[in-house]
């Protein structure tokens, strides 16, 4: 089992998660996180800290798009280890449906 980040992430991006994280698995893109899904060691301990609860383990049922989006997407980007602010939008977009369609983007983020 491993955790991953799925759509409400998208557009909000907030961070809270990267901070608790023991391992650093957290992947950075302009408008969202991921998780590296070999690098996460299952603690759990970032799912309760997601304000957008975009935060899933992969043992639910209809997340495989969501695992595979987080695979390539965490070999892709950089790394982040440090909580940043939300995007601006964050608020506004929290529980928004179809966000991975409008509003995705495969941009790289920043990094630590």
């Amino acid at each position: 089992m491993t955790y991953i980040v799925t759509d409400n992430c998208i557009a909000c991006k907030y961070t809270d998660c990267v901070e608790v994280c023991p391992v650093d698995c957290f992947y950075e893109g302009e408008n969202m996180l991921v998780i590296h899904p070999d690098e996460c060691i299952d603690c759990g301990v970032c799912e309760p800290e997601c304000p957008a609860e975009a935060i899933r383990p992969d043992t639910e049922s209809g997340l495989d798009e969501w695992l595979e989006l987080n695979r390539k997407y965490s070999a892709a980007w950089p790394n982040l280890t440090e909580r940043r602010d939300a995007l601006p939008e964050a608020k506004e977009r929290d529980g928004e449906t179809g966000k991975l369609e409008k509003y995705f983007s495969e941009t790289p983020g920043e990094g630590d």
